[in-house]
């Protein structure tokens, strides 16, 4: 029987760090994306060029309607299976200081993260309990954890997804699923390719911006067997930061 991982937003920088990582794992791989199908099939065709498996499931994660069309569709097609490994990655960024911020910016960042944690983690987490294991690993950011200036939404979004992981993991323990988030600082994506790259290195004890591979190692070590007693965390991964 195959193992199953879902990854939200897998398409680009940290989420396809992870899905080629959860592959090399022995996952075959769901591929989330919204509208960028060309690299959600550069990311499938990296994965099966590599011998792993892949499959795309295009949703946007603030459509609650849609998100349960996907993976009741996919429950169909996938008889007796379930998605063992949902990593909730989907996330925008609209910065800008508070007091100039738009109405939409604020809701926005904040749908992305929020819904998209609910629709995929409600309708996934069924099939977890019934086969009593999983893993939920929650992307959520450094600026969740100490808030950066310029950040007010998209700080609240992540510390609104902390706050989810910690009380999740309480209620499914029992069941042998583990639900952990990781805390990404600065990483070199296409996210942070606007960003000052030269200066906010200073403000980093390890000098430097992180890699997604370095992130999607991590993910893989929560999802694997040997972080069974790991739940209700969050673990930064900002070189010092925070």
């Amino acid at each position: 029987m195959n193992k199953y991982a879902l990854i939200t937003g897998a398409s680009r920088g940290i989420g396809r760090a992870i899905a080629e990582r959860l592959s090399q794992d022995g996952y075959t791989v769901i591929i989330n994306y919204k509208n960028n199908k060309q690299a959600a099939l550069q990311c499938q065709q990296a994965i099966e060029a590599a011998g792993g498996q892949a499959e795309l499931l295009p949703f946007d994660v603030t459509d609650g309607a849609a998100i349960e069309a996907a993976l009741t569709a996919w429950d169909a097609t996938h008889e007796g299976e379930h998605i063992s490994v949902l990593v909730n990655n989907a996330g925008i960024r609209r910065d800008g200081l508070m007091v100039f911020m738009d109405e939409n910016d604020w809701h926005e960042v904040l749908r992305t993260t929020t819904e998209g944690f609910y629709y995929t983690t409600h309708h996934v987490l069924s099939g977890m309990l019934r086969a009593r294991q999983g893993r939920i690993v929650n992307i959520t950011s450094i600026s969740g954890v100490s808030g950066l200036p310029g950040q007010a939404n998209y700080s609240a979004a992540k510390a609104a997804l902390i706050g989810a992981t910690k009380a999740l993991s309480k209620e499914v323990a029992a069941r042998k699923v583990t639900v952990n988030a990781v805390a990404p600082g600065f990483i070199a994506t296409d996210m942070t390719a606007d960003l000052d790259e030269a200066e906010l290195k200073k403000t980093i004890p390890a000098g430097r911006f992180g890699k997604p591979e370095e992130v999607a190692a991590l993910v893989s070590f929560l999802c694997s067997d040997e972080a069974a007693y790991i739940t209700g965390q969050v673990i930064a991964i900002a070189g010092g930061m925070g």
